[in-house]
Protein backbone atom coordinates (compact mmCIF):
# COMPACT_ATOMS: atom_id res chain seq x y z
CA UNK A 1 0.00 0.00 0.00
CA UNK A 2 2.96 2.26 1.23
CA UNK A 3 4.46 2.04 -2.39
CA UNK A 4 1.11 2.46 -4.15
CA UNK A 5 0.87 5.78 -2.47
CA UNK A 6 4.25 6.56 -3.43
CA UNK A 7 3.92 5.87 -7.17
CA UNK A 8 0.79 7.98 -7.25
CA UNK A 9 2.16 10.90 -5.44
CA UNK A 10 5.12 10.16 -8.24
CA UNK A 11 3.11 10.57 -11.05
CA UNK A 12 0.30 13.32 -9.74
CA UNK A 13 3.49 15.30 -9.24
CA UNK A 14 5.00 14.60 -12.83
CA UNK A 15 1.25 15.65 -13.95
CA UNK A 16 1.26 18.63 -12.27
CA UNK A 17 4.83 20.08 -13.26
CA UNK A 18 3.70 19.18 -16.70
CA UNK A 19 -0.13 21.48 -16.13
CA UNK A 20 2.25 23.93 -14.95
CA UNK A 21 4.24 24.31 -18.00
CA UNK A 22 0.96 24.02 -20.43
CA UNK A 23 -0.75 27.08 -18.49
CA UNK A 24 -0.74 30.45 -19.22
CA UNK A 25 1.74 32.02 -16.14
CA UNK A 26 0.72 35.14 -17.63
CA UNK A 27 -2.74 35.24 -16.27
CA UNK A 28 -1.80 35.31 -12.59
CA UNK A 29 -2.30 39.15 -11.70
CA UNK A 30 -5.48 39.25 -13.57
CA UNK A 31 -7.12 36.17 -11.55
CA UNK A 32 -5.63 37.96 -8.67
CA UNK A 33 -7.33 40.95 -9.61
CA UNK A 34 -10.81 39.09 -10.08
CA UNK A 35 -10.07 37.53 -6.55
CA UNK A 36 -9.86 40.12 -5.13
CA UNK A 37 -12.75 42.07 -6.44
CA UNK A 38 -15.00 39.01 -6.13
CA UNK A 39 -14.03 39.30 -2.13
CA UNK A 40 -14.80 43.13 -1.88
CA UNK A 41 -18.41 41.98 -3.66
CA UNK A 42 -19.73 39.05 -1.83
CA UNK A 43 -18.60 40.50 1.26
CA UNK A 44 -20.84 43.36 0.38
CA UNK A 45 -23.38 40.83 -0.90
CA UNK A 46 -23.25 39.08 2.67
CA UNK A 47 -23.64 42.19 4.71
CA UNK A 48 -27.29 42.75 2.16
CA UNK A 49 -28.43 39.71 3.60
CA UNK A 50 -26.81 38.89 6.97
CA UNK A 51 -30.07 40.49 8.66
CA UNK A 52 -32.40 38.53 6.51
CA UNK A 53 -32.93 35.47 8.75
CA UNK A 54 -32.49 31.69 6.60
CA UNK A 55 -32.40 33.32 3.42
CA UNK A 56 -29.07 33.41 0.44
CA UNK A 57 -28.87 35.23 -3.16
CA UNK A 58 -29.72 33.09 -5.82
CA UNK A 59 -30.24 36.20 -8.65
CA UNK A 60 -32.39 39.13 -9.35
CA UNK A 61 -35.74 39.71 -10.96
CA UNK A 62 -36.86 41.43 -14.15
CA UNK A 63 -36.87 44.77 -12.29
CA UNK A 64 -33.48 44.25 -11.05
CA UNK A 65 -34.25 43.19 -7.71
CA UNK A 66 -32.44 40.80 -5.82
CA UNK A 67 -34.25 37.57 -4.88
CA UNK A 68 -33.53 35.78 -2.28
CA UNK A 69 -33.69 31.82 -1.52
CA UNK A 70 -34.36 29.80 1.66
CA UNK A 71 -33.63 25.94 1.96
CA UNK A 72 -35.84 24.85 -0.20
CA UNK A 73 -34.27 25.64 -3.47
CA UNK A 74 -31.65 23.95 -4.67
CA UNK A 75 -29.05 26.50 -4.82
CA UNK A 76 -29.38 27.56 -1.35
CA UNK A 77 -25.65 26.25 -0.70
CA UNK A 78 -24.28 27.69 -3.29
CA UNK A 79 -23.59 31.52 -1.29
CA UNK A 80 -21.86 29.54 1.38
CA UNK A 81 -19.89 27.90 -0.86
CA UNK A 82 -18.72 31.25 -2.78
CA UNK A 83 -17.56 32.51 0.57
CA UNK A 84 -15.24 29.29 1.58
CA UNK A 85 -13.68 30.08 -1.71
CA UNK A 86 -12.82 33.51 -1.36
CA UNK A 87 -11.54 32.60 1.88
CA UNK A 88 -9.58 30.19 0.62
CA UNK A 89 -8.30 32.64 -1.34
CA UNK A 90 -7.80 35.51 0.29
CA UNK A 91 -7.84 34.02 4.38
CA UNK A 92 -9.91 37.28 5.35
CA UNK A 93 -11.59 36.72 8.45
CA UNK A 94 -14.71 38.67 7.35
CA UNK A 95 -15.07 36.08 4.85
CA UNK A 96 -14.62 33.53 6.82
CA UNK A 97 -17.28 34.61 9.75
CA UNK A 98 -19.93 34.84 6.81
CA UNK A 99 -18.94 31.48 5.34
CA UNK A 100 -19.55 30.05 8.81
CA UNK A 101 -23.45 32.32 8.81
CA UNK A 102 -24.45 31.43 6.03
CA UNK A 103 -23.32 27.77 6.33
CA UNK A 104 -25.43 27.64 9.86
CA UNK A 105 -28.11 28.44 8.01
CA UNK A 106 -28.46 25.55 6.02
CA UNK A 107 -28.63 23.60 9.71
CA UNK A 108 -31.21 20.38 9.50
CA UNK A 109 -30.73 20.15 5.58
CA UNK A 110 -27.98 17.21 6.33
CA UNK A 111 -30.76 15.00 6.72
CA UNK A 112 -33.58 16.31 4.26
CA UNK A 113 -34.26 13.02 2.11
CA UNK A 114 -37.12 14.84 -0.01
CA UNK A 115 -34.27 16.17 -2.37
CA UNK A 116 -32.06 15.01 -4.82
CA UNK A 117 -30.09 17.85 -4.58
CA UNK A 118 -28.34 17.77 -1.18
CA UNK A 119 -24.91 17.60 -2.52
CA UNK A 120 -25.22 20.70 -3.97
CA UNK A 121 -26.63 22.09 -0.92
CA UNK A 122 -24.54 20.37 1.65
CA UNK A 123 -21.30 19.60 -0.29
CA UNK A 124 -20.53 23.20 -1.49
CA UNK A 125 -21.27 24.69 1.63
CA UNK A 126 -19.98 22.62 4.60
CA UNK A 127 -17.56 20.25 2.32
CA UNK A 128 -15.87 23.25 1.28
CA UNK A 129 -15.93 23.91 5.03
CA UNK A 130 -14.48 20.95 6.07
CA UNK A 131 -11.77 20.90 3.42
CA UNK A 132 -10.87 24.47 4.96
CA UNK A 133 -11.51 23.91 8.55
CA UNK A 134 -11.36 20.68 9.34
CA UNK A 135 -14.76 21.65 11.50
CA UNK A 136 -15.65 18.39 12.96
CA UNK A 137 -19.16 19.10 12.55
CA UNK A 138 -19.38 19.81 9.40
CA UNK A 139 -17.75 16.89 8.90
CA UNK A 140 -20.72 15.17 10.60
CA UNK A 141 -23.03 16.76 7.91
CA UNK A 142 -21.19 15.49 5.12
CA UNK A 143 -21.98 12.28 6.35
CA UNK A 144 -25.62 12.49 7.79
CA UNK A 145 -26.11 14.04 4.42
CA UNK A 146 -24.62 11.12 2.01
CA UNK A 147 -27.09 8.77 4.56
CA UNK A 148 -30.45 10.82 3.37
CA UNK A 149 -29.14 10.82 -0.16
CA UNK A 150 -28.87 7.21 -0.10
CA UNK A 151 -32.82 7.13 0.70
CA UNK A 152 -33.45 8.18 -2.85
CA UNK A 153 -31.66 5.56 -4.14
CA UNK A 154 -33.63 2.55 -5.62
CA UNK A 155 -31.68 -0.59 -6.48
CA UNK A 156 -34.15 -1.82 -9.31
CA UNK A 157 -33.57 1.60 -11.69
CA UNK A 158 -30.12 1.50 -10.09
CA UNK A 159 -30.04 5.53 -9.64
CA UNK A 160 -30.90 8.16 -7.60
CA UNK A 161 -34.77 9.51 -7.58
CA UNK A 162 -34.96 13.70 -9.00
CA UNK A 163 -38.10 14.72 -8.49
CA UNK A 164 -40.99 13.67 -6.22
CA UNK A 165 -43.72 12.87 -8.83
CA UNK A 166 -45.76 10.20 -7.71
CA UNK A 167 -44.61 6.60 -6.93
CA UNK A 168 -44.88 4.81 -10.16
CA UNK A 169 -42.44 7.90 -11.72
CA UNK A 170 -39.18 8.27 -10.94
CA UNK A 171 -37.56 10.59 -13.05
CA UNK A 172 -33.45 11.06 -12.82
CA UNK A 173 -31.59 14.12 -14.27
CA UNK A 174 -28.36 14.08 -15.53
CA UNK A 175 -27.78 17.28 -12.61
CA UNK A 176 -27.46 14.04 -10.25
CA UNK A 177 -23.77 13.12 -11.46
CA UNK A 178 -23.05 16.81 -9.71
CA UNK A 179 -24.05 15.27 -6.21
CA UNK A 180 -22.17 11.74 -5.94
CA UNK A 181 -19.34 13.81 -4.73
CA UNK A 182 -20.90 14.33 -1.89
CA UNK A 183 -21.55 10.13 -1.61
CA UNK A 184 -17.61 9.26 -2.37
CA UNK A 185 -16.39 11.89 0.29
CA UNK A 186 -18.67 10.33 3.18
CA UNK A 187 -17.41 7.20 2.04
CA UNK A 188 -13.35 8.00 2.60
CA UNK A 189 -14.86 9.52 5.84
CA UNK A 190 -16.46 7.00 7.34
CA UNK A 191 -14.81 3.79 5.81
CA UNK A 192 -18.54 2.73 4.60
CA UNK A 193 -18.38 1.57 0.84
CA UNK A 194 -22.02 1.81 1.12
CA UNK A 195 -21.71 5.58 -0.55
CA UNK A 196 -19.49 5.09 -3.03
CA UNK A 197 -21.67 1.73 -4.50
CA UNK A 198 -24.84 3.70 -4.65
CA UNK A 199 -22.49 6.37 -6.67
CA UNK A 200 -20.59 3.97 -8.80
CA UNK A 201 -24.04 2.46 -9.98
CA UNK A 202 -25.94 5.68 -10.11
CA UNK A 203 -23.33 6.73 -12.75
CA UNK A 204 -23.16 3.55 -14.61
CA UNK A 205 -26.92 3.45 -14.66
CA UNK A 206 -26.80 7.10 -15.98
CA UNK A 207 -23.93 6.06 -18.25
CA UNK A 208 -25.72 3.22 -19.68
CA UNK A 209 -29.39 5.50 -20.09
CA UNK A 210 -28.46 9.06 -20.40
CA UNK A 211 -26.42 9.65 -23.46
CA UNK A 212 -26.89 9.88 -27.40
CA UNK A 213 -24.11 8.35 -29.93
CA UNK A 214 -22.37 11.53 -30.31
CA UNK A 215 -22.30 11.75 -26.26
CA UNK A 216 -24.71 14.54 -26.21
CA UNK A 217 -26.79 13.66 -22.85
CA UNK A 218 -30.65 14.15 -22.04
CA UNK A 219 -31.83 16.13 -19.17
CA UNK A 220 -34.57 13.50 -18.08
CA UNK A 221 -34.93 9.84 -18.26
CA UNK A 222 -37.93 8.56 -16.76
CA UNK A 223 -37.69 4.77 -15.17
CA UNK A 224 -39.94 2.34 -14.13
CA UNK A 225 -39.23 1.85 -10.34
CA UNK A 226 -40.80 -1.78 -10.56
CA UNK A 227 -38.83 -3.02 -13.64
CA UNK A 228 -35.98 -0.42 -13.56
CA UNK A 229 -36.98 0.11 -17.52
CA UNK A 230 -36.88 3.20 -19.63
CA UNK A 231 -39.72 4.33 -20.16
CA UNK A 232 -39.13 8.04 -21.65
CA UNK A 233 -36.68 10.39 -22.39
CA UNK A 234 -37.35 13.80 -21.69
CA UNK A 235 -36.23 17.81 -21.09
CA UNK A 236 -37.40 19.60 -18.52
CA UNK A 237 -34.95 22.80 -19.07
CA UNK A 238 -33.63 22.16 -22.87
CA UNK A 239 -35.01 23.22 -25.92
CA UNK A 240 -36.29 20.45 -27.01
CA UNK A 241 -36.73 16.57 -25.79
CA UNK A 242 -33.43 15.68 -28.34
CA UNK A 243 -31.96 18.75 -27.97
CA UNK A 244 -28.69 19.49 -26.31
CA UNK A 245 -29.29 21.65 -23.02
CA UNK A 246 -25.87 23.06 -22.44
CA UNK A 247 -25.99 23.49 -18.65
CA UNK A 248 -27.07 19.37 -18.92
CA UNK A 249 -23.93 18.52 -21.38
CA UNK A 250 -21.83 20.73 -18.62
CA UNK A 251 -23.21 18.66 -15.28
CA UNK A 252 -22.22 15.37 -17.42
CA UNK A 253 -18.64 16.39 -18.33
CA UNK A 254 -18.04 17.74 -14.37
CA UNK A 255 -19.62 14.57 -13.60
CA UNK A 256 -17.61 11.94 -15.10
CA UNK A 257 -14.21 13.67 -14.34
CA UNK A 258 -15.00 13.94 -10.38
CA UNK A 259 -16.09 10.12 -10.80
CA UNK A 260 -13.03 9.35 -12.83
CA UNK A 261 -10.85 11.13 -9.68
CA UNK A 262 -12.80 8.86 -7.45
CA UNK A 263 -12.54 5.50 -8.61
CA UNK A 264 -9.89 5.45 -11.63
CA UNK A 265 -12.37 3.66 -13.52
CA UNK A 266 -11.58 4.28 -17.56
CA UNK A 267 -14.85 4.27 -18.58
CA UNK A 268 -15.40 7.35 -16.94
CA UNK A 269 -12.48 9.17 -18.12
CA UNK A 270 -13.31 7.61 -21.74
CA UNK A 271 -16.91 9.43 -21.15
CA UNK A 272 -15.66 12.57 -19.90
CA UNK A 273 -13.76 12.89 -23.20
CA UNK A 274 -16.38 12.35 -25.27
CA UNK A 275 -18.52 14.68 -23.36
CA UNK A 276 -15.95 17.39 -24.06
CA UNK A 277 -15.30 16.28 -27.78
CA UNK A 278 -19.26 16.97 -28.52
CA UNK A 279 -19.43 20.35 -26.49
CA UNK A 280 -15.45 21.69 -27.80
CA UNK A 281 -16.30 20.37 -31.34
CA UNK A 282 -19.66 21.35 -31.50
CA UNK A 283 -20.00 24.16 -34.71
CA UNK A 284 -22.48 26.22 -32.69
CA UNK A 285 -19.89 26.68 -29.72
CA UNK A 286 -19.29 30.88 -30.26
CA UNK A 287 -16.05 31.73 -30.54
CA UNK A 288 -15.96 33.21 -27.02
CA UNK A 289 -16.62 29.51 -26.06
CA UNK A 290 -19.63 30.81 -23.90
CA UNK A 291 -22.26 28.45 -24.84
CA UNK A 292 -25.73 29.47 -25.87
CA UNK A 293 -28.36 28.09 -23.64
CA UNK A 294 -28.86 25.08 -25.52
CA UNK A 295 -26.76 23.93 -28.79
CA UNK A 296 -30.36 23.68 -30.34
CA UNK A 297 -32.34 26.84 -30.06
CA UNK A 298 -33.21 28.04 -33.45
CA UNK A 299 -32.59 31.19 -32.39
CA UNK A 300 -28.35 31.07 -32.71
CA UNK A 301 -27.25 33.58 -33.20
CA UNK A 302 -29.51 35.50 -31.44
CA UNK A 303 -30.01 33.04 -28.61
CA UNK A 304 -29.40 33.59 -24.95
CA UNK A 305 -25.74 32.70 -23.41
CA UNK A 306 -25.93 30.53 -20.34
CA UNK A 307 -22.19 32.10 -18.52
CA UNK A 308 -22.97 29.16 -15.48
CA UNK A 309 -22.12 26.59 -18.45
CA UNK A 310 -19.61 28.16 -19.36
CA UNK A 311 -18.30 28.70 -16.27
CA UNK A 312 -18.68 24.85 -15.01
CA UNK A 313 -17.10 23.49 -18.38
CA UNK A 314 -14.24 25.72 -17.47
CA UNK A 315 -13.75 24.33 -14.12
CA UNK A 316 -14.54 20.64 -15.49
CA UNK A 317 -12.04 21.04 -18.06
CA UNK A 318 -8.99 22.09 -15.97
CA UNK A 319 -9.53 18.69 -13.65
CA UNK A 320 -9.99 16.48 -16.85
CA UNK A 321 -6.88 18.28 -18.38
CA UNK A 322 -4.71 16.37 -15.42
CA UNK A 323 -5.73 12.97 -16.19
CA UNK A 324 -5.21 12.84 -20.52
CA UNK A 325 -1.72 12.98 -22.70
CA UNK A 326 -0.40 16.43 -22.57
CA UNK A 327 -1.33 17.38 -26.14
CA UNK A 328 -4.73 16.73 -25.01
CA UNK A 329 -4.41 18.26 -21.68
CA UNK A 330 -3.15 21.58 -23.42
CA UNK A 331 -6.20 21.64 -25.60
CA UNK A 332 -7.93 21.24 -22.65
CA UNK A 333 -6.51 24.22 -20.70
CA UNK A 334 -6.78 26.29 -23.69
CA UNK A 335 -10.43 26.44 -23.95
CA UNK A 336 -10.35 26.89 -20.14
CA UNK A 337 -8.51 29.91 -20.38
CA UNK A 338 -10.66 31.50 -23.10
CA UNK A 339 -14.02 30.58 -21.17
CA UNK A 340 -12.19 32.41 -17.73
CA UNK A 341 -10.74 35.17 -19.81
CA UNK A 342 -14.17 35.77 -21.63
CA UNK A 343 -15.91 35.38 -18.24
CA UNK A 344 -13.11 37.88 -16.76
CA UNK A 345 -14.35 40.24 -19.52
CA UNK A 346 -16.72 43.34 -19.40
CA UNK A 347 -18.70 41.15 -21.61
CA UNK A 348 -19.77 38.89 -18.72
CA UNK A 349 -18.16 40.46 -15.19
CA UNK A 350 -20.41 42.89 -13.63
CA UNK A 351 -18.70 46.25 -13.07
CA UNK A 352 -18.81 47.06 -8.75
CA UNK A 353 -22.87 46.50 -6.98
CA UNK A 354 -24.34 47.33 -11.05
CA UNK A 355 -25.49 43.76 -10.93
CA UNK A 356 -26.72 43.63 -7.76
CA UNK A 357 -23.11 42.04 -6.24
CA UNK A 358 -23.50 39.13 -8.35
CA UNK A 359 -19.99 38.73 -10.54
CA UNK A 360 -21.28 37.27 -13.50
CA UNK A 361 -24.14 38.61 -15.64
CA UNK A 362 -25.91 36.43 -19.00
CA UNK A 363 -26.92 32.90 -17.05
CA UNK A 364 -30.40 30.85 -17.73
CA UNK A 365 -32.10 29.45 -15.14
CA UNK A 366 -34.79 27.62 -16.90
CA UNK A 367 -35.97 28.87 -20.42
CA UNK A 368 -39.12 27.02 -20.81
CA UNK A 369 -40.54 28.78 -17.91
CA UNK A 370 -39.30 32.14 -18.67
CA UNK A 371 -37.36 32.02 -15.51
CA UNK A 372 -33.92 33.58 -14.73
CA UNK A 373 -33.48 34.44 -18.12
CA UNK A 374 -30.14 36.62 -19.03
CA UNK A 375 -29.61 37.09 -15.04
CA UNK A 376 -26.74 36.45 -12.60
CA UNK A 377 -27.22 33.13 -10.85
CA UNK A 378 -25.50 31.80 -7.17
CA UNK A 379 -24.08 28.85 -9.07
CA UNK A 380 -22.90 30.73 -12.27
CA UNK A 381 -20.78 33.17 -9.68
CA UNK A 382 -19.60 29.60 -7.58
CA UNK A 383 -18.19 28.17 -10.74
CA UNK A 384 -16.59 30.69 -12.17
CA UNK A 385 -14.81 31.31 -8.76
CA UNK A 386 -14.09 27.53 -8.39
CA UNK A 387 -12.67 27.81 -12.16
CA UNK A 388 -10.39 31.18 -10.96
CA UNK A 389 -8.63 29.47 -8.32
CA UNK A 390 -8.40 25.94 -9.66
CA UNK A 391 -6.46 28.01 -12.92
CA UNK A 392 -4.44 29.79 -9.80
CA UNK A 393 -3.60 26.53 -8.37
CA UNK A 394 -2.27 24.64 -11.88
CA UNK A 395 -0.31 28.26 -12.20
CA UNK A 396 1.26 27.64 -8.86
CA UNK A 397 2.18 23.99 -9.03
CA UNK A 398 -0.19 23.52 -6.53
CA UNK A 399 -2.52 19.97 -6.31
CA UNK A 400 -6.17 20.94 -6.97
CA UNK A 401 -7.26 18.96 -4.60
Amino acid sequence: MKIQIVIFLWISGIVLCAQNKTVDKSLLPAINKRLHFAVEQEIKMAQSVQDKSGKFPVTVDKKGDLVLCDTTSWTCGFFPGTLWYLYEYSKNEQVKKYAQMFSDRLEGMQYATNTHDIGFIIYCSYGNGYRLTGNTDYRTKIEKAAEALCVRFNPVTGCIKSWDRGENIYPVIIDNMMNLELLFEASKLTGNNKYRDVAITHANTTLKNHFRNDASCYHVVFYDPKTGQVTARKTRQGFADESAWSRGQAWALYGYTLCYRETKDPAYLSQAQKIASFILNHPRLPEDKIPYWDFDDTKIPNAERDASAGAIISSALMELSLYVPQDEAKRYLDIAKKQLVSLSSPAYLAKDASNRNFLLMHSVGSMPDDIEVDVPLSYADYYYLEALIRYRKLIQGVSLF
